[in-house]
């Protein structure tokens, strides 16, 4: 464990990243007590501006305090992002670990089933399974996660591929071992690595995505999201262009730093690719 974070704390913007995504943390874990009661109740006048009559970040259009709102929706879309990574996991490493190890027909069964799912547009396909199933956050973190796992099924596939034939799992075989016993605790251990800096990214890719559909409407209406503020404040950005920039800056910010991190990840728990990039820079 000294040896991995002596290796992260070389990329000081994984470092930074991280202190990043921290304090989104604590925001979130603290919005409860910074801002007591519902995000959706009246503060004040419509349209204050930042730093006025008490309203860090301004009110929107109908009052409410747009740094509650803020702080509440970090909650949601952190979960929205760690529920949805979770389930696409699930999928994609099951079904990347069932194609990777037994090869020949279920390799190329499962290879096709994904790049069915790959050739139609994330985006669109996420918004129409929303659109089947009313937008409410269990329909959003469904359709997220059908169309994040297909990379990961690939991923998994090609680490089992190349793990498959090395000698430590060929002695399981032969000292009987069933093929799940070697699946879960040989072979899944020494493919943990990429699978853990490709789940950062795509909790990154999953806020960015679950904002997008509330932005146009499609998330949970009962629920306040960085999202939904951004959507609210479009149609009165030139009179209250605070609604919609500092949610956006707080998606920025958090996206950043899931990126940041995922490539401290990668460094650190791959450091010969992490000298050859710094030998080639």
């Amino acid at each position: 464990m000294s040896d991995f974070w002596r290796r992260y704390r070389r990329n000081r913007g994984a470092v930074v990243g991280l202190v990043i995504l921290a304090l989104v943390f604590a925001l979130a874990g603290l919005a409860p007590f910074l801002f007591p009661g519902s995000p959706w109740d009246m503060a004040t006048a419509p349209f204050v501006p930042p730093g006025e009559e008490g309203m860090l970040l301004g009110s929107d259009s109908l009052g409410r305090d747009v740094a509650a709102g803020i702080a509440h929706g970090a909650r949601i879309s952190l979960m929205v992002g760690a529920v949805s990574t979770v389930a696409a996991l699930s999928i994609g490493v099951t079904l990347g670990a069932f194609a990777g190890y037994l090869g020949g027909v279920a390799d190329d069964a499962v290879m096709r089933f994904t790049e069915f799912f790959q050739t139609i547009p994330s985006f669109v396909f996420a918004i129409l399974l929303v659109a089947i199933f009313t937008p409410t956050i269990s329909s959003v973190v469904f359709a997220i996660a059908v169309v994040s796992w297909p990379p990961v099924a690939r991923v998994v596939r090609a680490e089992f591929l190349s793990l498959r034939n090395r000698e430590f799992v060929q002695a399981a075989e032969v000292l009987g071992k069933s093929r799940l016993s070697i699946v879960l605790t040989d072979i899944l251990p020494n493919a943990l690595s990429p699978i853990v800096v490709l789940s950062s990214l795509m909790v990154a890719s999953a806020i960015l995505l679950e904002s997008a559909l509330s932005f146009l409407g499609l998330g949970d209406p009962n629920l306040m999201t960085w999202g939904f503020l951004i959507g609210a404040g479009r149609s009165v950005i030139r009179l209250a262009w605070w609604m919609s920039v500092f949610p956006g800056i707080a998606i920025f910010l958090t996206v950043l730093a899931l990126n940041l991190v995922g490539e401290g990840l990668s460094d650190a728990l791959n450091p010969r690719l992490a000298r050859q990039r710094g030998g080639a820079a």
